[in-house]
């Protein structure tokens, strides 16, 4: 089921993520800021749960790329 999480890029995986998580530059990274938000109670509007999943979505797929790499080594 999750085989498409293996034939992603390593380069290609990491650099989108780091992009997203970093994107926009200034003021703040949304992801950060939407971290922030949930840690103050305050991510209550759809698009902000929206934005804190699309700008992480990437970086999740890079968690589960390492963690099926190593256990299949």
């Amino acid at each position: 089921m999750l085989k498409f999480v293996d034939h992603l890029s390593w380069p290609v995986l990491i650099f989108v993520s780091v992009l997203m998580l970093l994107a926009p530059f200034q003021p703040m990274p949304h992801f950060l800021e939407k971290l922030i938000m949930l840690k103050n109670g305050t991510l209550t509007r759809p698009i902000d749960i929206f934005d804190l999943f699309f700008h992480g979505f990437p970086a999740f797929l890079l968690v589960l790329k390492i963690i099926r790499s190593r256990k299949g080594a």
